[in-house]
């Protein structure tokens, strides 16, 4: 068990250091979200308000939308963690690892904790821009988000690591995830209210995890800006008669990283 723990550390720390090695994946990852949230945001929010239920008491596109951007973040920041896994699997790293006494299992954690670690530090930059747009983030709302971040993070980088582990080529990686993920990203409710959506939208954002990650997330960031959980329930869909609420969107989040996680296990000891 301690040989595996160090395994799993090992693998974790190298993808810590080969992110901090890398300044300009940092700067650049930032620049997706600042164009959102700057330029879409603001040139929106002065033409969309919300207010649901015939509420008087709106709130700006930028409160709506960030949540959704940081989502965006770790979702873009996980699962491009795997492509490590491609090329280290191409350029024969993978066959020095296969050999040491260690569980395939190990292996799939410290990748996909590496993986995660690094989206959520990533992300965590966002907070810096938070007042510089309006933003309010008190410390007990960080302290919140951190968790929740990194478990949509490691939910993300095992769908990763589950797609990376078929794929034998860096070229063809890039190309399926960015057909996967961008779809999960816009119907995700994270630039718009699912409960605008035409029904069939709406009924496939139900199917898509990341649509309770930017719940997860949005609900903490309301609670922090003084905006009730009502007005976060109103602006999305029931399931099975069920309000989408903190626990809810929490229980399946975590449900589908799980299986994510034992699933990517599974297709990594047939490499």
């Amino acid at each position: 068990m301690n040989r595996e723990i160090k395994a799993i550390y090992i693998i974790w720390l190298r993808e810590i250091i080969r992110y901090w090695r890398n300044k300009t994946r940092a700067i650049s990852g930032l620049a997706m979200p600042i164009l959102w949230i700057v330029v879409m945001g603001s040139g929106l929010s002065s033409s969309l308000r919300f207010i649901p239920n015939g509420s008087t008491a709106g709130f700006d596109y930028i409160n709506f939308i960030f949540p959704g951007i940081i989502a965006m973040t770790l979702l873009f920041s996980s699962v491009f963690s795997a492509l490590s896994l491609v090329y280290d699997r191409e350029f024969g790293f993978f066959k020095e690892i296969f050999v040491a006494p260690i569980s395939r299992t190990s292996i799939v954690l410290g990748k996909v904790l590496g993986g995660a670690t690094t989206a959520t530090i990533q992300a965590s930059l966002m907070f810096f821009l938070a007042p510089i747009v309006g933003i309010t983030l008190t410390l007990k709302s960080i302290l919140l988000l951190l968790p929740a971040m990194f478990l949509v993070a490691f939910g993300m980088s095992s769908l990763g690591i589950l797609i990376a582990s078929r794929m034998k080529s860096t070229e063809t990686f890039p190309m399926v995830m960015q057909f996967i993920m961008m779809p999960m990203f816009f119907l995700s409710g994270a630039l718009f209210p699912l409960r605008e959506a035409p029904g069939w939208l709406s009924i496939i954002a139900q199917f898509n995890p990341l649509t309770y990650g930017v719940n997860l997330l949005r609900g903490i960031i309301f609670s922090a800006e003084g905006i009730s959980s009502e007005v976060l329930q109103s602006l999305n869909f029931t399931i099975l008669g069920q309000t989408l609420t903190y626990s809810l969107n929490l229980f399946i989040f975590l449900g589908f990283a799980l299986v994510t996680i034992f699933l990517s296990v599974l297709a990594f000891k047939r490499i």
